[in-house]
């Protein structure tokens, strides 16, 4: 008897050791979101606006004007950025024709998506972080290919943060590998996402989260007189289209459904966001998108990629697809003046903390089980060691059933650990972590088969 008790009281000290556990910054994450300016966010959405519009349907011959010289001067800055990478950074314009469709494209386009790709360093890791903002814009009628259209925040905010996370991250190496996109289409009908992700999905790329930025850079009060600078929101998708059959059962039967690829990537988003970016708080939202409305994330959702929208707190709608036009002495119009460049910087900086950290992570735990063989009021998980990567440990995190986000981590080098809380009343999950802290996503425990 005292033995047990012996034992007993050593595995609760053991597990109050763990729970100790500090996540430490990584310095050169550190460096990185440093290194974020908002001059230059500034310069690339001045420049963004000078082209007039950028309507996926307007001009692709001039040189100053429209989607074609804005893909072009975008393909030039990426460009820019690969000659300090050492090679490891390479850029295109990714391109289709598009036919017309009688709905949002009149007539037959040449669509073009702006990538950069920071190819990882380690040959054995086929990982893929991805960062999007949508090239174009529209005006009040999304057919006005002609009529000017600024653009500032819908969605040169989200152009101006890949541009910048790709001129800042390009000068570093990550085991694994980003790829920072510049998409056209999305006003026409989330075109130039839909063809990326597709692509991926045909070619079987391993992306493991993607980060849509749109409309991130304004902070001006709106019709309730609300307005934030220190507050983002991320759109999470609980379940996937595909979680059909025997995985929507095994979903239910376990309670998961606040625990989609989509929603673990947004904890994930928000855990480092406000580990790294001072005064600023990222706001779950547990909807794929704003009520009834959609992004460049939906498509890679919808083929089963882990992916969320990146949205300022407080959309003002004078400000967004609006001819520039005064009317009841109000300003009408998405104009560079309705931008805050230091939100945008703290929102471009969240970015890139998150893709930097998972770009350095060693690759998620395989195979994590929770043993259900027998009734317990303790919680046995065991997995195997992640596949790539160099592995200091691992995070065995754990929250209420009513928790949004992870609320205890608990340390180990094993590759399993005994808890004395019970499965019934808590969810579960295991991350890998770096020597520097760098984590994993983390990954959900199936019942080990009895």
């Amino acid at each position: 008897m005292k033995k047990s008790i012996l034992a007993f009281v050593s595995v609760y000290f053991s597990i109050f050791l763990f729970s100790q556990t500090v996540e430490k910054k990584d310095p050169q994450i550190e460096k990185m979101v440093k290194e974020v300016s908002t001059d230059s966010l500034r310069s690339y959405v001045l420049k963004l606006v000078s082209f007039g519009t950028r309507n996926t349907l307007s001009t692709q011959t001039n040189p100053n004007r429209g989607i074609g010289a804005a893909r072009t001067w975008v393909l030039s800055r990426f460009n820019e950025f690969a000659r300090q990478s050492g090679g490891g950074l390479t850029a295109f314009i990714d391109t289709t024709t598009y036919k017309k469709d009688g709905r949002r494209v009149d007539r037959d386009i040449l669509l073009g998506n702006v990538v950069a790709r920071l190819k990882g360093t380690d040959p054995a890791d086929d990982r893929i972080f991805t960062i999007s903002g949508h090239l174009d814009n529209m005006r009040t009628n999304v057919m006005d290919s002609t009529g000017d259209a600024p653009g500032a925040d819908d969605d040169g905010s989200g152009t101006a943060a890949v541009l910048e996370c790709a001129r800042v991250m390009s000068r570093n190496s990550f085991p694994a590998t980003v790829i920072f996109v510049a998409v056209s289409g999305e006003e026409q009908g989330l075109l130039g996402s839909t063809y990326m992700a597709e692509k991926a999905k045909k070619e079987n790329w391993n992306i493991e989260a993607v980060l849509n930025n749109d409309i991130m850079g304004g902070n001006n009060k709106n019709e309730t007189n609300a307005a934030s600078n220190n507050q983002v929101r991320v759109f999470c998708e609980g379940l996937s289209v595909l979680d059909t059959g025997r995985t929507e059962t095994t979903i239910r039967n376990l309670g998961l459904e606040n625990d989609g690829k989509a929603r673990q990537l947004a904890r994930h988003v928000k855990e480092i966001g406000e580990r790294y970016v001072k005064n600023l708080k990222i706001v779950m939202v547990y909807r794929n998108d704003r009520f009834l409305r959609g992004g460049d994330h939906i498509p890679y959702v919808q083929r089963g990629f882990a992916a969320v929208r990146i949205t300022e707190m407080n959309e003002n709608y004078a400000h967004q697809h609006q001819d520039v036009r005064m009317e009841n002495d109000i300003q009408y119009g998405d104009l560079l003046q309705f931008m805050d460049f230091e939100y945008l910087r703290k929102n471009t900086c969240m970015n890139l903390c998150n893709l930097a950290n998972l770009a350095k992570s060693p690759s998620m735990p395989q195979e994590v089980k929770v043993d259900t063989r027998k009734l317990t009021n303790f919680t046995n998980l065991s997995w195997k060691a992640s596949k790539t990567g160099k592995v200091k440990g691992y995070y065995v995190l754990m929250r209420e059933t009513t928790s949004p986000v992870w609320q205890r981590k608990f340390f180990t080098t094993e590759l399993k650990m005994d808890l004395p809380y019970s499965k019934d009343n808590y969810f579960f999950a295991v991350e890998s972590v770096s020597n520097e802290g760098n984590e994993s996503l983390p990954v959900m425990p199936i019942p080990l088969s009895r």
